[in-house]
């Protein structure tokens, strides 16, 4: 019974072969989607679940005028002492860049860490030489990973080698361990052990020195973490008396929280995000398979009138309904089996593309999980059932006398079916155009409306020697091409110090914080901020010991200072010193959207330059970097040349909805497509269906225009009935998400006005290649035919 099931399916899906092709398409894409859908979310939301004692994790943060993710290294040694339960304890501090020179050969590398020899026993990296038990555990030790120790050494074993770091350190490699997985909240190239830098911090460490470092404990088992946070404060108390247990107070964050706790932004070794953010790419798969399956059922139930002679024809030989439906079910499986082998190839195949698209780093190795196979055991049950049953019954249920003897239709309270589901495809497309829409102004907004500075053909890079600093600003200013420079501590965004300031006079009593930009008297103009009053940054003399500051709006409004006029000469203090208002600019963003903005002050402070910012003249900038370039390597020929463009940092705070944006519109375009080749499938399918009327209604008159209007006007109904749900739905959807950000774009009719339009341009594109082609047939041999 079940060969001859699929003997005839075979033979059905041949004879329809179009049809069959279609629908295969559809089922393709759609599975390959899911699947990489599956492994991104997957991949996102397991962030650090691959260490062992994950569960038991957990990083000591910050909470005092802000939430920050470092804690003074003092902190870790007091917690070792006070806390001698703690399975572990250890001490973790990233560095953006560094200066590697082995031999002649001289590499900057970023994002590499000091650790101290607890750290191989917190967290499970696969070690693949040295010892992790000692490997951190001496000065000038480095463990590296399996890419850094084949690009330093080749094929020669690493074990033994010197590298030196930053023209001080001299560090012997002891170790070598995996990559780090791409879902690691601790990535790292190489490890340095903590013990080389430890005596010389913590001689000068107090509660508020926080330079960076993490600082995570390992929690015994069936420990709660309650227990351990209601004593911090007396340990603070305790260690550093009780003024500072009452102005701040340690926190434990659970390591599997780090990656979407969005209270502590702008951490450099990572960028957070939301899970709903990722929930809602799940949503989109989830779309892409109703889309298929929806694509599946129109093509069947289009097809039932086709085929309902034959059901005619095996009732009256005796078949009965629950036969039918087992043939109709076993065709629906051979076919969803051919898609879900092609989906899964196209899946793999298209991996390494969606790893560059989107900066990731998944195994195609993934595939052969037990949770991925599980995934698309229950895709293929799921589409057979979702997509096969209706149709089956649909099929056997006709009556033999009747579809022997003409067509027949099937009415759910007056409305087809299928109307229904194409109604459900255009409503499911507009929610995913308006949405892609709505994340792509988002974007643009968050990279460059209202900065509040310029920050086009701008690029910085640091001064290895401050005693050069001067000589450099001069050399730069008279390259070609080069059209401002300025020398500071860091662009409007980027690294900065921060503070805390008060201002009794005012009434401020209670400590806020400030962020602190070290620039020299060019900085303001080069990057065009706005002054409203008072003076710019002025260069000040060795002799000069008075403070002057320019604030930004913010700052005067903590103040209680309304008019910009009337704040320079006023003073406040800075760390207990005070200071003076010299001139007010208007605000920029100096951080991340997510955040509101906060008060900053900008002062001439050479002792804390270094970095110089650089303009470019638009036209020749290859020529000019490459003059910079041999400049700069001329100057500090001990270093290597390293710049980055402002535009590329900015885009970087903003690293996790860039990933997201790639894959809505991904995505949502694969959604779109499947969903046009159900729509063409179906106006095909109506063509043929129709033909004779089509010839009848040529003879009697009817032109081109009026042939098309036939097929378009019942689709254009119902675009603008999908649209009265799809609207609502995509508005509240959005709105939720942008709640993320500190600020945002406006959700604006016209962008749902775009997405019907889009709507009625792919619906009108498909059906007219169908309706022009019925169109233009000859009447006579259609109704010949």
């Amino acid at each position: 019974m079940i060969s001859s099931y699929i003997k005839t399916a075979s033979r059905n899906l041949l004879r329809n072969i179009g049809y069959s092709i279609l629908n295969i398409s559809g089922l393709t894409i759609s599975i390959a989607a899911c699947l990489l859908i599956f492994l991104i979310v997957k991949n996102e939301l397991n962030y650090d679940s691959w260490h062992k004692k994950a569960d038991r994790i957990y990083r000591v943060t910050m909470n005092g005028l802000d939430f920050n993710p470092s804690v003074s290294m003092a902190v870790t040694e007091a917690l070792k002492n006070d806390f001698p339960e703690l399975e572990n304890v250890s001490q973790y501090w990233y560095q953006t860049n560094g200066l590697i020179t082995i031999g002649d050969t001289r590499y900057n590398e970023g994002g590499y860490a000091y650790a101290d020899e607890y750290f191989p026993r917190v967290f499970d990296h696969r070690w693949l030489a040295g010892d992790p038990r000692t490997a951190l555990s001496e000065p000038d030790e480095v463990v590296l990973t399996e890419s850094i120790a084949r690009k330093y050494f080749g094929s020669k074993d690493p074990l033994g080698e010197m590298i030196n770091l930053n023209n001080q350190l001299n560090l012997k490699v002891t170790g070598v361990v995996a990559d780090p997985p791409q879902n690691s909240s601790q990535p790292f190239i190489f490890l340095v052990s903590f013990a080389t830098v430890k005596k010389d911090i913590l001689a000068h460490v107090q509660f508020f020195s926080i330079n960076g470092g993490h600082t995570y404990i390992v929690l015994p088992e069936h420990y709660n973490p309650a227990r351990l946070t209601a004593r911090l404060p007396d340990f603070i108390s305790r260690n550093w008396g009780a003024d500072v247990a009452k102005e701040t107070k340690l926190l434990l964050q659970p390591l599997k929280e780090i990656h979407f706790d969005q209270r502590y932004l702008g951490n450099p070794v990572h960028t957070t995000t939301s899970r709903e953010t990722y929930w809602g790419l799940s949503a989109i798969a989830l779309l892409i398979i109703i889309t298929a399956s929806i694509n599946f059922i129109n093509m069947a139930t289009a097809q039932a009138i086709r085929r309902a002679k034959e059901v005619g024809v095996r009732k009256v030989l005796g078949a009965y309904k629950g036969q039918l439906i087992g043939q109709f079910l076993i065709e629906t499986t051979v076919l969803v089996v051919i898609a879900v082998m092609l989906g899964t190839l196209l899946a793999a195949t298209t991996l390494p593309l969606i790893n560059t698209w989107m900066g990731m780093k998944i195994s195609a190795a993934q595939f052969w999980q037990p949770a991925i196979m599980g995934l698309l055991g229950g895709i293929t049950v799921v589409v057979i059932l979702l997509a096969g049953l209706y149709p089956a019954f649909v099929q056997s249920a006709f009556q033999p006398a009747l579809s022997l003897k003409a067509n027949t239709g099937i009415k759910i309270k007056g409305l087809g079916i299928r109307k229904i589901l194409v109604s459900s495809q255009f409503g499911i497309s507009q929610v995913l155009i308006a949405c892609t829409l709505i994340v792509g102004y988002q974007m643009d907004f968050l990279q460059n409306k209202d900065l509040g500075f310029d920050k086009n053909a701008v690029l910085s890079f640091n001064i290895p020697n401050d005693n050069k600093r001067e000589l450099l600003r001069e050399q730069l200013s008279l390259l070609p091409g080069v059209r401002q420079v300025s020398i500071a501590n860091g662009a409007p965004v980027g690294p900065s110090g921060f503070a805390a300031f008060n201002c009794p006079e005012a009434g401020l009593v209670k400590n806020d914080v400030t962020e602190i930009k070290a620039v020299d008297e060019h900085y303001m103009d080069m990057f065009s901020l706005r002054l409203l009053a008072g003076e710019p940054i002025r260069k000040r003399g060795a002799n000069d010991t008075l403070r002057r500051v320019v604030v930004n709006e913010i700052m005067l409004h903590k103040l209680g200072i309304r008019d910009p006029d009337q704040a320079p000469g006023k003073r406040f203090y800075i760390n207990n010193a005070p200071v003076t208002i010299m001139g007010v600019v208007k605000d920029y963003q100096s951080e991340s959207r997510h955040k509101k903005r906060r008060p900053c002050v900008l002062e001439y402070d050479p002792n804390h330059f270094g970095m110089a910012a650089v303009r470019l003249a638009a036209t020749d900038m290859p020529n000019t970097i490459a003059r910079i370039d041999k400049l700069w390597s001329g100057m500090f020929p001990d270093y290597r040349f390293e710049y980055e463009f402002l535009d590329d940092r900015i885009a970087g705070m903003y690293k996790q909805e860039q990933k997201v944006y790639t894959a809505f519109k991904l995505f949502s375009s694969l959604a779109i497509l499947i969903g046009c080749l159900g729509l063409y499938g179906l106006v095909a399918f109506a063509a043929a269906q129709r033909t004779r009327e089509i010839g009848i209604r040529k003879i009697l008159g009817a032109g081109l225009p009026q042939i098309v209007s036939l097929f378009a006007r019942e689709f254009i109904l119902l675009i603008f009935i999908a649209f009265c749900i799809a609207g609502p739905l995509a508005w509240y959807t959005m709105h939720r998400w942008l709640g993320h950000f500190a600020y945002q774009t406006s959700i604006g009719g016209g962008t749902f006005l775009i997405a019907i339009g889009i709507s009625l341009l792919i619906a009108g594109i498909t059906i007219s290649y169908q309706a022009v082609k019925a169109g233009l047939a000859d009447p006579v041999r259609s109704l010949r035919n």
